[in-house]
């Protein structure tokens, strides 16, 4: 970024303006499900405040850009949440929060979970625990932002870049 001597006006490419503003800015879709769902609860209030942070929590897929999975995802529940990640506007991303939603956890054995969101939707962070303290959400969420930042792709930009390349190679 440039400060133009004649205007004192900040010049700088659209794409670096567009990091800084996502960088300092996080509108997460809550998506709870089980008991890590009131640890993602304590994170939105008083007591945490991320309002100072820049984050404020969205209850719709259109106004948010951050999806935290928190517990447990069924096979009934997949599709649902597949849809909802499908209705938030690019770039997206994903916070698997607690041992369910990054690998099933204790009910992985079940016949009806889902062994991890990852097989549903592209991750960009992991959140072990069980459940995971407000902190680590936070650290999470700053961690994000600071990629974001960074002008670092997103795990769906990621993988979009991975199906194109395997669709060309395909082809030929």
């Amino acid at each position: 970024m440039v400060v133009d001597e004649e205007t004192r006006a900040l010049v700088a490419p659209l794409q670096k303006l567009l990091d800084w503003a996502r960088g300092h800015s996080m509108w997460p879709l809550t998506f709870g499900t089980a008991c890590c769902a009131i640890e993602m609860m304590t994170v939105g209030s008083a007591r945490y405040d991320t309002d100072r942070f820049g984050i404020f929590f969205r209850n719709s897929p259109r106004q948010a850009d951050c999806m935290i999975v928190a517990g447990t995802i069924n096979l009934k529940m997949a599709p649902r949440l597949k849809l909802l990640y499908d209705q938030m506007a690019a770039p997206k991303y994903v916070i698997a929060m607690g041992s369910c939603a990054v690998a099933g956890g204790p009910f992985a054995a079940g016949y009806n979970v889902v062994n991890g969101v990852d097989a549903i939707v592209p991750v960009d962070i992991y959140l072990t625990g069980c459940p995971p303290r407000p902190e680590a959400l936070i650290h999470a969420l700053l961690t994000l932002m600071e990629r974001n930042a960074a002008g670092e792709p997103s795990a769906a930009e990621l993988h979009a870049a991975e199906v194109r390349r395997a669709a060309q190679e395909a082809t030929w």
